[in-house]
């Protein structure tokens, strides 16, 4: 795994390794991201991150929201909870210098405390096919997580219908991997 482009661009990040079977870690190939980005940056959004506070729900490795870093976002909240995750978020901030510009939550992505300020990009990839991500989502807006017009990307291993209080935008798929955008309601 690497930062496709932006200021870290080309940089490895910390391998997975034989990762974390159990808390179901599997970062977003690099293709994928460099798809969902490539996408995200192709005009029909503005520039989404470009100056963004992002917010990145089960992070796992971080590298959603590091690459969101590297292409321009101002602060990054990497929230995961499990311990390997840890380990992998903490190698790769340090592999950036980066620390001034992320926080990492150590909790569940369903139970989020009171947020500082609201993120205006969101990505959303939680272990597929247990139902978290709408829960997640719902912690989130009670939290103060996410601000009206905020762009939400959703990984799941189906497409996924919007919430209450957010709209549909898009649905992509590549390979397994599908990915619903939405923007919050507000």
């Amino acid at each position: 795994m690497r930062i496709i482009a932006g200021s870290h661009r080309g940089l490895a990040l910390a391998s997975v390794g034989k990762g974390d079977a159990g808390a179901h870690l599997r970062p977003t190939a690099d293709r994928v991201r460099e798809s969902l980005f490539n996408a995200l940056m192709g005009g029909r959004y503005g520039d989404p991150v470009d100056g963004a506070r992002v917010l990145d729900l089960f992070a796992g490795t971080g590298a959603l929201g590091l690459e969101a870093l590297s292409r321009g976002a101002s602060h990054v909240t990497l929230v995961d909870d499990g311990r390997v995750s840890g380990r992998l978020i903490r190698e790769n901030v340090a592999k950036m210098r980066v620390v001034d510009r992320v926080t990492h939550l150590k909790c569940d992505a369903t139970r989020l405390p009171a947020a500082e300020a609201p993120a205006d990009l969101v990505f959303l990839d939680p272990p597929y096919g247990k139902g978290l991500g709408p829960r997640a989502l719902a912690s989130a807006v009670a939290g103060g997580w996410i601000a009206p017009g905020a762009l939400i990307v959703w990984e799941e291993s189906a497409p996924q219908p919007a919430p209450e209080g957010f709209s549909p935008l898009d649905a992509r798929r590549y390979g397994d991997t599908h990915v619903t955008l939405m923007e919050r309601d507000g």
